[in-house]
């Protein structure tokens, strides 16, 4: 090195440096390394946006149908390199990946859908993305007679009365999640299945008078301490009966169809847990990136337009960070 540091150089020039075992080529104003790579290892947690809840049909008088419950919305694809820690849908820690400093990498953050205040299904969330690990998004819950919409954890289905639907299909590829409940068949009260989590799958309602209950979402300590994320969001009923409640890490509580003028809306999933709305208008929640390297490799540059984070954080010898939305790039020197 300090032979190399006396040259008189030009662009292009290059050299074997014996001081780092390394091909170095000059590019005008300093030397670079081609002699290996520089990356650096970074792992992560990708969790797309959760589906909105399914809506509802209300009583119709002189009918013999009575008001239904749409399915809970479905907790986003949750994808993750961290630790030992699962991949959602029981699916094995996946590998980390490596990053070079000086280069752009993308990052996308999946909003949640919004759920069904009508005779419609929930909205489907949005996926994340980060360079090139893609978290599905979360099915939105299917309406009173409608199946669940698929997602990286799918929908539950809503009831019927002459045969309850089904919830929607998980992305398999690789599997990021679990399947929401199937709706159940009852007359004059149907009641709608729970969202899939990243967890659990979403229940199937226990009886006629309960709607099933969201999945359980997944707990990561990769921020430092264990926080649950991607829960499903609970079924809806009719008004006279008991909704399902959103599963663990955020799921949304599933509603009461409101067509007898009683009423009740389902809840919002927990904000940036990626868990699917409770059924009869809850909102699924945005989806989060999260990133963790050791601080000694690396440093994350300043410059993160277009993304919302927490900026950098410490947990003993690594850095991490946190993206709560957006879409930009971001790079590490």
């Amino acid at each position: 090195t300090t032979a190399r540091n006396a040259l008189t150089s030009v662009a292009g020039d290059m050299i074997y440096n014996t001081t780092d075992s390394k091909v170095q080529v000059y590019n005008g104003s300093s030397w670079d390394d081609l002699g290996g790579v520089a990356a650096f290892k970074i792992e992560s947690l990708v969790i797309a946006g959760g589906g909105g809840g399914g809506g509802y049909n209300g009583y119709i008088p002189g009918t013999s149908e009575g008001a239904s419950g749409g399915g809970g919305g479905g907790a986003g694809g949750y994808r993750n390199t961290y630790a030992s820690e699962n991949t959602g849908g029981g699916g094995s820690t996946e590998t980390p990946i490596f990053l070079e400093p000086s280069t752009n990498y993308t990052v996308t953050v999946g909003a949640g859908g919004s759920g069904a205040t009508s005779h419609t299904s929930g909205n489907d969330g949005n996926q994340s993305i980060f360079v090139d690990i893609y978290a599905v998004a979360g099915g939105g819950g299917g309406r009173q007679q409608g199946t669940g919409q698929n997602g990286g954890s799918s929908g539950g289905g809503g009831g019927h009365p002459f045969g309850g639907y089904n919830a929607g299909s998980i992305s398999n590829n690789p599997t990021q999640g679990f399947v929401g409940g199937n709706g159940r068949t009852s007359n004059p009260n149907q009641v709608g299945g729970g969202g899939g989590g990243a967890g659990a799958a979403g229940q199937y309602p226990p009886n006629t008078s309960t709607g099933g209950n969201g999945g359980n979402g997944l707990a990561s300590s990769i921020t430092g301490s264990s926080v649950t994320r991607a829960g499903g969001g609970g079924g809806g009923v009719a008004t006279n009966v008991t909704p399902g409640t959103g599963g663990t890490g955020g799921g949304g509580n599933g509603g009461k169809a409101g067509g007898t003028g009683n009423g009740v809306a389902g809840t919002n999933a927990t904000a940036n847990t990626a868990s699917g709305g409770g059924a009869t208008g809850g909102n699924g929640a945005g989806g989060v990136v999260i990133l963790r390297w050791a601080t000694a490799d690396a440093t994350i540059g300043a410059t993160r337009t277009g993304l919302t984070d927490g900026n950098v954080q410490t947990d003993g010898s690594d850095s991490y960070i946190v993206f709560t939305g957006g879409t930009g790039t971001i790079s590490f020197s």
